[in-house]
Protein backbone atom coordinates (compact mmCIF):
# COMPACT_ATOMS: atom_id res chain seq x y z
CA UNK A 1 0.00 0.00 0.00
CA UNK A 2 1.39 3.42 -0.98
CA UNK A 3 2.22 5.60 2.02
CA UNK A 4 0.68 9.08 2.23
CA UNK A 5 3.03 11.95 1.39
CA UNK A 6 4.45 13.66 4.48
CA UNK A 7 4.36 17.38 5.16
CA UNK A 8 7.62 19.12 5.97
CA UNK A 9 7.34 18.84 9.76
CA UNK A 10 6.42 15.18 9.79
CA UNK A 11 9.21 14.43 7.32
CA UNK A 12 11.74 16.20 9.53
CA UNK A 13 10.53 14.39 12.65
CA UNK A 14 10.66 11.02 10.87
CA UNK A 15 14.21 11.69 9.67
CA UNK A 16 15.21 12.68 13.20
CA UNK A 17 13.68 9.52 14.69
CA UNK A 18 15.64 7.41 12.21
CA UNK A 19 18.86 9.27 12.96
CA UNK A 20 18.40 8.96 16.73
CA UNK A 21 17.39 5.30 16.63
CA UNK A 22 20.33 4.37 14.40
CA UNK A 23 22.68 6.13 16.83
CA UNK A 24 21.28 4.73 20.11
CA UNK A 25 19.37 1.50 19.31
CA UNK A 26 16.78 2.73 21.82
CA UNK A 27 13.12 3.53 21.04
CA UNK A 28 12.79 7.29 20.56
CA UNK A 29 10.42 9.38 22.71
CA UNK A 30 9.10 12.83 21.87
CA UNK A 31 10.81 14.30 24.93
CA UNK A 32 14.17 13.00 23.67
CA UNK A 33 13.69 14.71 20.31
CA UNK A 34 12.64 17.98 21.95
CA UNK A 35 15.66 18.01 24.26
CA UNK A 36 18.33 16.95 21.75
CA UNK A 37 17.17 18.58 18.51
CA UNK A 38 16.01 22.07 17.64
CA UNK A 39 12.59 21.13 16.28
CA UNK A 40 11.04 24.51 16.97
CA UNK A 41 7.84 23.01 18.45
CA UNK A 42 6.69 21.77 21.86
CA UNK A 43 7.06 18.23 23.14
CA UNK A 44 3.27 17.84 22.95
CA UNK A 45 3.29 18.78 19.26
CA UNK A 46 6.11 16.33 18.56
CA UNK A 47 4.21 13.64 20.49
CA UNK A 48 1.09 14.25 18.38
CA UNK A 49 3.07 14.20 15.14
CA UNK A 50 4.75 10.92 16.14
CA UNK A 51 1.36 9.42 16.95
CA UNK A 52 0.14 10.39 13.48
CA UNK A 53 3.29 8.93 11.91
CA UNK A 54 2.59 5.71 13.78
CA UNK A 55 -1.03 5.66 12.63
CA UNK A 56 0.16 6.15 9.03
CA UNK A 57 2.57 3.22 9.30
CA UNK A 58 5.90 5.06 9.42
CA UNK A 59 6.66 4.33 13.08
CA UNK A 60 5.90 1.44 15.42
CA UNK A 61 5.84 1.16 19.20
CA UNK A 62 7.79 -2.00 20.12
CA UNK A 63 6.34 -2.17 23.64
CA UNK A 64 4.30 -0.11 26.05
CA UNK A 65 6.95 2.57 26.58
CA UNK A 66 6.52 5.98 24.98
CA UNK A 67 9.35 5.34 22.53
CA UNK A 68 8.87 4.50 18.87
CA UNK A 69 11.09 3.05 16.15
CA UNK A 70 10.91 3.28 12.34
CA UNK A 71 8.90 0.68 10.44
CA UNK A 72 9.99 -0.74 7.08
CA UNK A 73 7.89 2.00 5.47
CA UNK A 74 9.57 4.62 7.65
CA UNK A 75 13.03 3.47 6.65
CA UNK A 76 11.98 3.26 2.99
CA UNK A 77 10.67 6.84 3.01
CA UNK A 78 13.84 7.99 4.77
CA UNK A 79 16.13 6.28 2.24
CA UNK A 80 14.16 7.34 -0.84
CA UNK A 81 13.14 10.89 0.09
CA UNK A 82 14.79 12.24 3.25
CA UNK A 83 18.31 10.87 3.53
CA UNK A 84 21.19 13.22 2.78
CA UNK A 85 24.07 11.60 0.84
CA UNK A 86 27.31 11.22 2.77
CA UNK A 87 30.86 11.51 1.54
CA UNK A 88 33.57 9.14 2.70
CA UNK A 89 35.85 10.46 5.41
CA UNK A 90 39.49 11.05 4.59
CA UNK A 91 40.42 8.13 6.85
CA UNK A 92 38.03 5.79 5.03
CA UNK A 93 39.36 6.84 1.62
CA UNK A 94 42.94 6.29 2.75
CA UNK A 95 42.08 2.88 4.22
CA UNK A 96 40.37 1.74 1.02
CA UNK A 97 43.15 3.11 -1.21
CA UNK A 98 45.91 1.50 0.82
CA UNK A 99 44.10 -1.80 1.04
CA UNK A 100 43.73 -2.08 -2.73
CA UNK A 101 47.26 -0.84 -3.36
CA UNK A 102 48.55 -3.87 -1.43
CA UNK A 103 45.86 -6.23 -2.74
CA UNK A 104 46.80 -9.76 -3.68
CA UNK A 105 45.16 -11.89 -6.34
CA UNK A 106 42.39 -12.79 -3.87
CA UNK A 107 40.58 -9.54 -4.53
CA UNK A 108 37.09 -10.75 -3.67
CA UNK A 109 38.09 -12.08 -0.23
CA UNK A 110 40.18 -9.00 0.50
CA UNK A 111 37.33 -6.72 -0.53
CA UNK A 112 34.78 -8.44 1.72
CA UNK A 113 37.15 -8.36 4.69
CA UNK A 114 37.77 -4.64 4.18
CA UNK A 115 34.12 -3.75 3.68
CA UNK A 116 33.05 -5.92 6.62
CA UNK A 117 35.48 -4.12 8.93
CA UNK A 118 34.57 -0.63 7.72
CA UNK A 119 30.81 -1.24 7.83
CA UNK A 120 30.81 -3.36 11.01
CA UNK A 121 28.39 -5.66 9.18
CA UNK A 122 28.43 -8.71 6.94
CA UNK A 123 29.84 -7.88 3.51
CA UNK A 124 29.71 -10.03 0.41
CA UNK A 125 30.83 -9.84 -3.20
CA UNK A 126 28.73 -11.36 -5.98
CA UNK A 127 30.61 -11.90 -9.23
CA UNK A 128 29.97 -13.78 -12.48
CA UNK A 129 31.38 -17.28 -12.52
CA UNK A 130 34.92 -17.42 -13.83
CA UNK A 131 33.78 -20.28 -16.07
CA UNK A 132 30.65 -19.62 -18.11
CA UNK A 133 27.93 -22.24 -17.93
CA UNK A 134 28.08 -24.13 -21.24
CA UNK A 135 25.10 -25.67 -22.98
CA UNK A 136 25.66 -29.40 -23.44
CA UNK A 137 22.31 -30.74 -24.66
CA UNK A 138 18.56 -30.58 -24.28
CA UNK A 139 16.19 -33.52 -24.30
CA UNK A 140 12.49 -33.02 -25.07
CA UNK A 141 10.59 -36.10 -23.89
CA UNK A 142 6.97 -36.80 -24.84
CA UNK A 143 4.92 -38.30 -21.99
CA UNK A 144 1.48 -37.79 -23.63
CA UNK A 145 0.28 -36.41 -27.00
CA UNK A 146 0.26 -32.83 -25.70
CA UNK A 147 2.53 -33.08 -22.66
CA UNK A 148 6.27 -33.42 -22.29
CA UNK A 149 9.33 -32.76 -20.15
CA UNK A 150 12.31 -30.61 -21.14
CA UNK A 151 15.66 -31.50 -19.58
CA UNK A 152 18.55 -29.06 -20.07
CA UNK A 153 22.06 -30.31 -19.28
CA UNK A 154 24.98 -27.88 -18.93
CA UNK A 155 28.61 -27.99 -17.93
CA UNK A 156 27.44 -27.56 -14.33
CA UNK A 157 25.23 -30.65 -14.56
CA UNK A 158 21.46 -30.93 -15.03
CA UNK A 159 20.30 -27.33 -14.71
CA UNK A 160 16.56 -27.48 -15.36
CA UNK A 161 13.70 -29.92 -15.76
CA UNK A 162 10.34 -28.46 -16.69
CA UNK A 163 6.98 -29.93 -17.61
CA UNK A 164 5.26 -28.36 -20.64
CA UNK A 165 1.77 -28.47 -22.13
CA UNK A 166 1.12 -27.98 -25.87
CA UNK A 167 -1.96 -26.75 -27.72
CA UNK A 168 -1.90 -29.56 -30.27
CA UNK A 169 -0.47 -33.04 -30.68
CA UNK A 170 3.27 -33.22 -31.35
CA UNK A 171 4.93 -36.54 -31.97
CA UNK A 172 7.83 -37.88 -29.97
CA UNK A 173 9.81 -37.98 -33.22
CA UNK A 174 9.32 -34.23 -33.77
CA UNK A 175 10.51 -33.46 -30.26
CA UNK A 176 13.56 -35.66 -30.81
CA UNK A 177 14.31 -33.91 -34.12
CA UNK A 178 14.09 -30.53 -32.41
CA UNK A 179 16.38 -31.65 -29.57
CA UNK A 180 18.94 -32.96 -32.06
CA UNK A 181 18.84 -29.81 -34.19
CA UNK A 182 19.40 -27.48 -31.23
CA UNK A 183 22.11 -29.73 -29.78
CA UNK A 184 23.98 -29.78 -33.10
CA UNK A 185 23.80 -26.01 -33.38
CA UNK A 186 24.50 -24.94 -29.80
CA UNK A 187 26.56 -27.63 -28.04
CA UNK A 188 29.45 -26.27 -25.92
CA UNK A 189 28.41 -22.65 -26.34
CA UNK A 190 27.84 -20.33 -23.36
CA UNK A 191 24.26 -20.82 -22.26
CA UNK A 192 23.71 -17.10 -21.84
CA UNK A 193 24.60 -16.56 -25.53
CA UNK A 194 21.81 -18.79 -26.85
CA UNK A 195 19.07 -16.24 -27.43
CA UNK A 196 15.32 -16.67 -27.85
CA UNK A 197 15.51 -15.57 -31.51
CA UNK A 198 17.97 -18.35 -32.33
CA UNK A 199 15.73 -20.92 -30.65
CA UNK A 200 12.73 -19.59 -32.59
CA UNK A 201 14.69 -20.00 -35.83
CA UNK A 202 15.47 -23.66 -35.15
CA UNK A 203 11.83 -24.36 -34.26
CA UNK A 204 10.61 -22.61 -37.43
CA UNK A 205 13.03 -24.56 -39.64
CA UNK A 206 11.38 -27.78 -38.45
CA UNK A 207 7.87 -26.43 -39.01
CA UNK A 208 6.83 -26.64 -35.36
CA UNK A 209 4.50 -24.21 -33.59
CA UNK A 210 4.88 -21.32 -31.15
CA UNK A 211 3.81 -23.47 -28.21
CA UNK A 212 6.81 -25.78 -28.79
CA UNK A 213 9.08 -22.74 -29.11
CA UNK A 214 7.69 -21.36 -25.86
CA UNK A 215 8.29 -24.64 -24.01
CA UNK A 216 11.91 -24.79 -25.17
CA UNK A 217 12.55 -21.10 -24.45
CA UNK A 218 11.15 -21.48 -20.92
CA UNK A 219 13.39 -24.49 -20.24
CA UNK A 220 16.50 -22.60 -21.35
CA UNK A 221 15.53 -19.54 -19.32
CA UNK A 222 15.14 -21.75 -16.23
CA UNK A 223 18.61 -23.18 -16.82
CA UNK A 224 20.10 -19.70 -17.15
CA UNK A 225 18.38 -18.61 -13.93
CA UNK A 226 20.07 -21.45 -12.07
CA UNK A 227 23.52 -20.05 -12.81
CA UNK A 228 24.26 -18.56 -9.39
CA UNK A 229 27.34 -16.30 -9.44
CA UNK A 230 30.26 -16.91 -7.13
CA UNK A 231 29.89 -15.26 -3.73
CA UNK A 232 32.56 -14.38 -1.18
CA UNK A 233 31.43 -13.18 2.27
CA UNK A 234 33.10 -11.90 5.43
CA UNK A 235 32.17 -10.17 8.66
CA UNK A 236 29.29 -12.33 9.90
CA UNK A 237 30.76 -12.04 13.40
CA UNK A 238 30.08 -8.29 13.28
CA UNK A 239 26.38 -9.02 13.75
CA UNK A 240 27.25 -10.25 17.26
CA UNK A 241 27.94 -6.64 18.24
CA UNK A 242 24.47 -5.44 17.26
CA UNK A 243 21.91 -5.29 20.12
CA UNK A 244 19.19 -6.58 17.77
CA UNK A 245 20.92 -9.95 17.76
CA UNK A 246 21.62 -10.40 21.46
CA UNK A 247 19.40 -13.50 21.25
CA UNK A 248 21.96 -16.06 20.11
CA UNK A 249 19.26 -18.41 18.78
CA UNK A 250 17.94 -15.67 16.54
CA UNK A 251 21.43 -14.83 15.30
CA UNK A 252 22.23 -18.49 14.67
CA UNK A 253 19.10 -18.79 12.55
CA UNK A 254 20.10 -15.74 10.49
CA UNK A 255 23.67 -16.94 10.01
CA UNK A 256 22.46 -20.36 8.91
CA UNK A 257 20.37 -18.73 6.21
CA UNK A 258 23.00 -16.31 4.93
CA UNK A 259 25.57 -19.11 4.72
CA UNK A 260 23.56 -20.44 1.79
CA UNK A 261 24.90 -18.81 -1.37
CA UNK A 262 21.54 -19.14 -3.09
CA UNK A 263 19.92 -17.05 -0.34
CA UNK A 264 22.52 -14.30 -0.63
CA UNK A 265 22.13 -14.31 -4.40
CA UNK A 266 18.33 -14.09 -4.20
CA UNK A 267 18.63 -11.08 -1.88
CA UNK A 268 20.58 -9.05 -4.47
CA UNK A 269 19.34 -10.60 -7.74
CA UNK A 270 17.17 -7.55 -8.58
CA UNK A 271 20.15 -5.23 -8.20
CA UNK A 272 22.27 -7.44 -10.47
CA UNK A 273 19.66 -7.15 -13.21
CA UNK A 274 19.15 -3.39 -12.84
CA UNK A 275 22.90 -2.57 -12.55
CA UNK A 276 22.13 0.25 -10.09
CA UNK A 277 22.76 0.84 -6.37
CA UNK A 278 19.89 -0.52 -4.32
CA UNK A 279 18.64 -0.75 -0.75
CA UNK A 280 16.30 -3.53 0.40
CA UNK A 281 14.75 -3.16 3.84
CA UNK A 282 13.30 -5.75 6.20
CA UNK A 283 10.44 -7.66 4.61
CA UNK A 284 11.60 -6.53 1.16
CA UNK A 285 14.27 -9.24 1.44
CA UNK A 286 11.48 -11.76 0.87
CA UNK A 287 12.36 -14.01 3.81
CA UNK A 288 10.57 -13.71 7.14
CA UNK A 289 13.65 -14.89 9.05
CA UNK A 290 15.63 -11.98 7.55
CA UNK A 291 12.97 -9.35 8.29
CA UNK A 292 15.19 -7.62 10.89
CA UNK A 293 17.92 -7.04 8.28
CA UNK A 294 18.56 -4.69 5.39
CA UNK A 295 21.03 -4.87 2.52
CA UNK A 296 22.84 -2.14 0.58
CA UNK A 297 24.15 -3.18 -2.86
CA UNK A 298 26.39 -1.29 -5.31
CA UNK A 299 27.72 -2.54 -8.69
CA UNK A 300 31.36 -2.70 -9.71
CA UNK A 301 32.83 -3.44 -13.14
CA UNK A 302 35.56 -5.46 -14.74
CA UNK A 303 35.88 -5.83 -18.49
CA UNK A 304 33.52 -4.15 -20.97
CA UNK A 305 30.34 -5.96 -19.87
CA UNK A 306 30.76 -8.09 -16.78
CA UNK A 307 29.67 -6.60 -13.46
CA UNK A 308 29.72 -7.77 -9.90
CA UNK A 309 27.97 -6.45 -6.83
CA UNK A 310 29.26 -5.32 -3.43
CA UNK A 311 26.70 -5.77 -0.68
CA UNK A 312 26.47 -4.95 3.04
CA UNK A 313 23.98 -6.93 5.12
CA UNK A 314 23.16 -5.67 8.59
CA UNK A 315 20.32 -4.69 10.93
CA UNK A 316 17.49 -2.51 9.60
CA UNK A 317 18.85 0.06 12.05
CA UNK A 318 21.84 0.72 9.82
CA UNK A 319 23.40 4.07 8.81
CA UNK A 320 22.20 3.82 5.23
CA UNK A 321 23.94 6.92 3.86
CA UNK A 322 27.32 5.94 5.31
CA UNK A 323 27.06 2.35 4.10
CA UNK A 324 26.10 3.46 0.59
CA UNK A 325 29.14 5.74 0.59
CA UNK A 326 31.40 2.91 1.83
CA UNK A 327 30.08 0.43 -0.72
CA UNK A 328 30.34 2.99 -3.55
CA UNK A 329 33.87 4.04 -2.62
CA UNK A 330 35.01 0.43 -2.34
CA UNK A 331 33.34 -0.44 -5.66
CA UNK A 332 35.16 2.43 -7.39
CA UNK A 333 38.53 1.32 -6.01
CA UNK A 334 37.88 -2.32 -6.88
CA UNK A 335 36.89 -1.40 -10.44
CA UNK A 336 40.08 0.64 -10.88
CA UNK A 337 42.20 -2.16 -9.43
CA UNK A 338 40.65 -4.68 -11.84
CA UNK A 339 41.12 -2.32 -14.79
CA UNK A 340 44.79 -1.84 -13.88
CA UNK A 341 45.28 -5.59 -13.67
CA UNK A 342 43.62 -6.01 -17.09
CA UNK A 343 45.90 -3.40 -18.68
CA UNK A 344 48.99 -5.15 -17.34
Amino acid sequence: MKQPRLDERKAYILATVVYEYVATAEPVASQTLTQKYNLGVSSATVRNEMAELEAAGYLVQPHTSAGRVPSDAGYRTYVDDLMQPEALTTADRRRIRDDFKDASQELDEQTTRLLGKLSKSLAFVTKPKSEAQLFKHVQLISIAPRTGVAVVVTSFGVSAQSLFELNSDVSAEDLTRLSSALNARCANRALRDIGDAEVAGVVAELGLGDDVRGALTTALQSARASEVPEIAAAGAQNLLDQPEFADVRKLRSILRIVEEQRTLYDIVADAIVSDNPSVKIGHELGNEELADLSVVTVPYRFGPKAIGMLSILGPRRMPYARLLALASGTAESLSRRLADAEIR
